[in-house]
């Protein structure tokens, strides 16, 4: 096992009165990201005395962490083209393709983002300590969902993004198409989500229990039995958007979990496209918006709604 390592701070901005230890030591020390603060800190004290992660500081405190670098993890680094649309020092958003996995797990090693980016992005793992399975990884898309992603290039920026994202500020925009016609031309989708407990891959409504879900959706157009849909999730629950178009009996067509194939678009994957995200960047002071163009599958689909009769 690796030998403990210290470091130590003090609280000198009086800004910084009621910040929580954790995030102190993420933000302001820069040591490794929040969500990482819990399994690798061995010991935290504030003015000497042990103190929980959650401990609100005030000006003046005096922190200090003991924590323990675990072994580095051995994630390859892979020349894997990216489509960048935008790249700072701290940050990097992307464009990510369908059938792209975010990060690796368990059956998928290799060509995932995280493969791509740590090639691309010269010392990302050593940034987050090296053993981080998803160095930089802020929020996910599904494999088979397109468009736009942010990644954190170190600690503090990942920290800054990530609390945009569990204070829902992040604001994003999906383009889908679906099959069926949504009840309104626009309205909300307010559930509760679990997993089924029928099909283990699956999310499914819930009355009690899960957690809160909530979709707004607006119709963009309608073909015959489809519809081009905004959507804009105010959670983040996994497969929200797709359990959601389900719940309206209007699944997202190309769904393999959720909706039955459709023989006149038996080449269409999931027709879901992260189409934008606006989000501040560390370092400033005003949202910024990412878009990332509606990509080919679904301008190939779209072609052919055309000849359907429009409603």
């Amino acid at each position: 096992m690796n030998a403990p390592r210290i470091a130590e701070a003090r609280v000198e901005d009086p800004g910084l009165d009621g910040i929580r230890l954790d995030v102190f030591v993420s933000e302001h020390m820069g040591l490794f990201s929040r969500s990482q603060a819990k399994a690798r800190i061995v010991e935290a004290s504030v003015n000497g005395k042990p103190a929980r992660l959650g401990r609100r500081l005030k000006p003046g405190d005096a922190v200090s962490v003991s924590w323990v670098d675990p072994p580095p993890m051995d994630l390859a680094a892979e020349n894997i083209p990216l489509a960048i649309i935008f790249e700072n020092e701290d940050a990097i958003v992307i464009d990510k393709p369908a059938g792209m996995v975010v990060h690796p797990g368990s059956g998928n090693r290799s060509g995932t983002l995280v493969n791509a980016l740590l090639w691309h992005c010269a010392g990302l793992g050593s940034a987050f300590g090296g053993a981080d399975p998803r160095p930089g990884i802020v929020h996910r898309l599904d494999k088979d969902t397109s468009g736009v992603i942010i990644v954190a290039k170190n600690p503090r920026a990942h920290e800054m993004l990530a609390a945009q994202f569990r204070s829902r500020s992040a604001r994003k925009r999906y383009i889908a198409i679906v099959k069926g016609t949504l009840p309104a031309e626009s309205g909300r989708i307010e559930t509760r989500l679990a997993r089924d407990p029928r099909h283990r891959m699956r999310f499914a409504c819930v009355r009690t229990g899960g957690k809160p879900a909530l979709t707004f959706y607006r119709v963009i157009r309608g073909y015959d039995a489809f519809s081009l849909v905004s959507l804009r999730p105010r959670t983040g629950r996994t497969h929200q958007l797709r359990v959601h178009m389900r719940h309206l009996k209007t699944p997202i067509l190309g769904d393999p979990l959720y909706a039955h194939p459709d023989a006149r678009f038996a080449e269409a994957t999931l027709m879901l496209h992260a189409r934008s995200l606006e989000i501040i960047l560390p370092g400033e002071v005003t949202a910024r918006s990412f878009t990332a163009p509606l990509p080919e599958r679904m301008r190939v689909v779209l072609q052919k709604l055309q000849s359907l009769s429009p409603r």
